[in-house]
């Protein structure tokens, strides 16, 4: 019984990963496996994604978002001001640490500052801002979002193409965020951003700092038992060692972005980028081994297997090759609606060479259903775990507002692409 619930409870979480896996192993029975399945697999994507997540959660682990956050605070005086800063921090933060990540750590910090200042009855508007400005802002990167480094990557066209294509949208994004915000009066408030900051992100630093410190204890033989005085002072030491420890640590995540960066614009080979990344991560700090989602990984494995073994059907792949050749951009918004704009990505790219109408089409179809872009449900969820949630009407204000952003946007890119 305990499996069976697992199972359900694995499946509501993982539903496109399940969904692929399965559409996956049914193509393999149409087209057997064979040594061809290795070429399908995009080697170079997989590493940037996982080597992208180690090091962001590497960023988070030392308190870099929080520190950035803090400052951008302090210059707020009313409700509109700080609307916009929560807003537009996720705007420009996705454009570098990506969607999901942007409202991972943006959402939380909005809930608590909001819940400090008394604007509770805000909430819901600036978390649907939040959700679309991360999406919107992420588009305009090859490394803000899977899709794009995936699309990116396989246009093989230089990183200056790719910001020359996504900034007018960009832009138009930007001015449709700044215009919203006139919705939130300028009532002024007395925010104690720091403390609220502090106490909401402070977990995640503790439990880094101690996962280091226990494993520095492990590692010189000392235990939280029967620890002489002496040995208390040592590992008091450690503790007080990590601060400064964490400098370091960002360092290399600085550096680790960099070479990220490097490798995206096809200056530093991937296999080198993943084996510097494991080798510095396993001396800085093992615990963001764990951080990565893999089932993403997982998931894009599982669609590289389906698109492969679907464009060796020659009937199936030439229905699809004549249905999105020449509608890219309307069959991915469409697509995006159904079973999210990752997914789409990847399907659509294997029956198209026009990649920079799916590049513009799967972001702009970020935009709609809640499902349309899996980082809005990390808000929605985020969202329902407040006290007092209105989830029936989060649903409305967050369906209007994405009509609205999602109808603009592809009437700009149908009529200046």
């Amino acid at each position: 019984m305990n499996a069976a619930k697992k199972l359900v409870t694995f499946v509501k979480k993982e539903t496109v990963l399940c969904i692929a896996g399965l559409l996956a192993v049914v193509s393999m029975f149409i087209i057997h496996p064979s040594a061809d399945y290795f070429r399908y697999i995009d080697y170079c994507v997989l590493t940037l994604l996982f080597c992208f997540m180690a090091v962001v959660a590497g960023f988070r682990s030392v308190g870099l978002f929080e520190w950035l956050i803090k400052k951008m605070l302090c210059y707020v005086k009313n409700a509109r001001q700080l609307e916009l800063v929560l807003v537009l921090g996720c705007f420009f933060a996705s454009m570098w640490i990506t969607n999901d990540v942007a409202l991972l750590t943006f959402v939380p910090f909005a809930v608590a500052v909001l819940q400090a200042a008394g604007l509770t009855e805000n909430l819901i508007f600036v978390i649907v801002m939040q959700t679309i400005a991360a999406n919107l802002g992420s588009m305009c990167t090859p490394i803000g979002n899977p899709q794009n480094l995936y699309l990116y990557s396989l246009s093989c066209s230089p990183v200056t193409a790719f910001l020359k294509l996504m900034f007018p949208v960009t832009a138009v994004s930007l001015g449709l965020l700044l215009v919203t915000s006139l919705c939130i009066p300028k009532r002024e408030i007395k925010v104690q951003a720091e403390r609220a900051i502090l106490e909401q992100g402070a977990a995640d630093r503790k439990a880094a700092g101690r996962a280091i410190s226990d494993r520095k204890a492990a590692d010189r033989g000392l235990s939280d038992r029967k620890m002489s005085g002496a040995e208390v002072s040592d590992k008091e030491e450690m503790v007080r060692e990590n601060a400064k420890d964490e400098k370091v640590r960002l360092c290399g995540y600085l550096t680790l972005f960099f070479l990220c960066i490097l490798t995206v614009l096809h200056v530093l080979d991937y296999r080198m980028l993943l084996a510097i990344v494991i080798g510095v991560l396993f001396v800085l700090d093992r615990q963001l081994f764990t951080k990565p989602d893999y089932m993403l990984l997982i998931t894009f494995v599982a669609f590289f297997i389906l698109v492969g073994n679907i464009k060796n059907m020659d009937g199936f792949s030439a229905f699809l090759r004549t249905h999105v050749g020449g509608h890219e951009l309307a069959a991915s918004i469409f697509a995006s609606q159904i079973i999210s704009n990752v997914p789409a990505a990847v399907l659509l790219s294997g029956f198209t060479e026009n990649i920079n109408a799916l590049i513009l089409g799967t972001n702009i179809g970020g935009l709609g259903t809640l499902i349309a872009s899996m980082a809005s449900l990390i808000s929605y969820k985020q969202y329902a775990l407040t006290p007092q949630s209105e989830k029936g009407k989060y649903m409305l204000v967050f369906t209007g507002w994405n009509v609205v952003f999602l109808v603009i946007l592809w009437i700009v890119a149908a009529v200046f692409y």
